[in-house]
């Protein structure tokens, strides 16, 4: 197999680190050959705290894809989250140069629209065309070849902390791992989960994590807005620590095979086991008991998220309504609760669009992982297809961005 057909989706998450392997087929498909998977240590609410114990756990979920892949990984393309993740709409106006649209003007456009202020400790991670104008024409998603005079461009610009940035680079490459790109979690969670009619007509996925629920809207089949909230499953386990007076181990054990956010949908007799600390004795107490210190957590989660929609002015433009998705989506009443709260329909969201181990990879859990995979194909069809042009990539490459960073200038 040659190395240059294997894409490899890296997701470096508050509670787990995933590594996902597919091989680009001929036919243009995917197929998933390889997982790993262990336990995150070192990391909280997305962010990097730890680098030997990142590194560490990086390292054995890498090998144990690489056994069951039967290859060896040498470039990732990696998910970045955290509340220091910023998200901002903005404009760009150019004049074509021989009145019709080159790729080199949508370059200028884009240059344009990304001159904004933004604090000297963040750095540009995406620029995301939203909509092309020409000549007050809107709704143009590929402008080049057309004619006009005036190019104005719609673009979702996402900005990250350097030094969040810099650390998962340096994980990485303390694995031996080089990386091809870093990728907004949400971004990438969406290129799996959600269907192109969905973000045409208007969707908001909501990527429930163990540190951080990451947000974004897709209305006319572009990203509009992207938001994080520094809640996710590590709070309803906290919540049951403290509730129940056990073990963090524990409390996430029960949560997983217990847990339920809406308590109606807890029969009223039914009893758990619940393991005690220091010595004492288990004791026995209602499941309802669980389903009343989850349900006011994951209601106040949504509220949250629905408050974010308010400002971001797009809440009532999402016709396909709500799609879960990340690990913590996965708890018993979640999608009920999100119906009652958002007043919209409600859906499970799972990685789709790739074959081999689909049967593994098809739960929430995978989702950024699977989608940092669809994610890498479509970057290298895109860089390829700029050799082919022969022009110059938008804006610096990810090399370049990198070394930015790093403050590498050579």
């Amino acid at each position: 197999m040659k190395h240059q057909q294997l894409i490899v989706g890296l997701d470096i998450g508050t509670h787990k680190i995933a590594c996902v392997v597919a091989e680009s087929t001929p036919d243009g498909k995917l197929d998933v050959i390889g997982i790993g998977t262990h336990p995150s240590r070192g990391l909280r609410k997305g962010v990097v705290v730890n680098i030997d114990s990142t590194v560490e756990s990086i390292r054995l979920a890498v090998e144990e894809a690489e056994l069951m892949a039967g290859v060896e990984i040498k470039t990732v393309y990696t998910g970045i989250a955290g509340s220091h993740i910023h998200g901002y709409n903005s404009h760009g106006v150019v004049a074509t140069k021989n009145g019709e649209v080159s790729a080199e003007d949508v370059e200028r456009v884009i240059e344009a629209a990304k001159a904004m202020n933004i604090p000297a400790d963040q750095k540009v991670l995406h620029i995301l065309p939203q909509d092309y104008i020409i000549d007050g024409q809107d709704g143009i998603k590929s402008p080049v070849g057309m004619s006009g005079v005036r190019l104005e461009a719609k673009v979702h610009v996402v900005t990250g902390a350097v030094s969040s940035a810099q650390n998962i680079i340096k994980c990485c490459h303390r694995c031996d791992l080089e990386v091809a790109d870093v990728v907004l979690e949400q971004l990438a969670s969406s290129e799996a989960v959600l269907e192109a009619d969905e973000k045409e007509i208007g969707v908001v996925l909501v990527d429930i994590g163990g540190g951080t629920t990451d947000i974004a809207v897709f209305v006319g089949g572009s990203i509009q807005h992207t938001s994080v909230i520094s809640i996710g499953g590590d709070h309803l386990t906290n919540d049951l620590v403290v509730g129940l007076r056990t073990s963090p181990r524990e409390a996430d054990i029960l949560k997983r095979k217990y847990g339920s956010c809406l308590t109606t949908m807890v029969p009223a007799d039914e009893q758990v086991e619940i393991p005690s600390v220091g010595g004492h004795e288990p004791r026995t107490m209602p499941r309802q008991v669980m389903a009343q210190i989850l349900e006011p957590r994951v209601d106040e989660l949504f509220e949250l998220v629905k408050s974010h929609l308010d400002q971001s002015g797009f809440r009532n433009q999402l016709s396909a309504g709500v799609v879960l998705t990340g690990g913590s989506s996965l708890l018993k009443g979640m999608v009920e609760l999100a119906e009652e709260v958002f007043d919209a329909p409600v859906r499970l969201g799972t990685p789709t669009g790739v074959g081999g181990l689909v049967d593994v990879v098809s739960t929430p859990i995978y989702s950024t992982g699977v989608g940092l995979v669809h994610y890498g194909r479509r970057y290298r069809q895109g860089e390829r297809q700029k050799a082919k042009r022969k022009s110059k990539p938008k804006g610096p490459s990810m090399w370049q961005r990198m070394r930015a960073w790093f403050g590498d200038t050579s």
